[in-house]
């Protein structure tokens, strides 16, 4: 961070399928406070980067074999929960759809716009919560670890 105060950039916000309304009101609370756009990120976990496709093999298709609206347009159902507690889209907020590793999409999101910080929800509490954990990581622990920009989690009051 540079020592002439907050970085300039904006607030980027992971958000899953389940979601609180807690961490949106709080990230687009902190974007407004700081005077910048919030970036919301939803990593698409049934599909994959094409970067990682052979040359010439790329065809962008979900990892998914089912094919259905949900599956296509994964986005829609989320912007539309997110319109309902920030309004519609434009000057304040966005929504960016990622794909591949959780961690790694946010950090590239974040470098790619220079984002002055990333805000993530806690991890989920139960078992299966700690099964996936334990089998793919936390989000907001791999993104401590591993950014150079500020990391806020909110944790979930559900």
């Amino acid at each position: 961070m540079p020592d002439d105060g907050w970085p300039d950039g904006p607030v980027v916000l992971g958000v899953g399928w389940s979601f609180s309304e807690r961490l949106i009101r709080t990230a687009a609370g902190l974007a407004a406070a700081l005077g910048q756009h919030l970036v919301c990120a939803f990593v698409d976990p049934a599909s994959y980067l094409t970067e990682w496709e052979p040359e010439g093999q790329r065809t962008a298709l979900s990892l998914d074999p089912t094919i259905n609206e949900e599956a296509e347009f994964p986005s829609r159902q989320l912007q539309r929960k997110l319109e309902s507690i920030l309004g519609q889209p434009g000057e304040t907020w966005s929504l960016r759809v990622l794909n591949g590793d959780v961690p790694k999409a946010l950090s590239r999101l974040a470098e790619n716009t220079d984002a002055s910080l990333l805000v993530v929800g806690a991890d989920r509490t139960g078992p299966l919560a700690r099964l996936d954990r334990f089998l793919e990581g936390s989000v907001s622990g791999s993104l401590i670890h591993n950014q150079h920009r500020p990391v806020l989690v909110v944790p979930d009051n559900r």
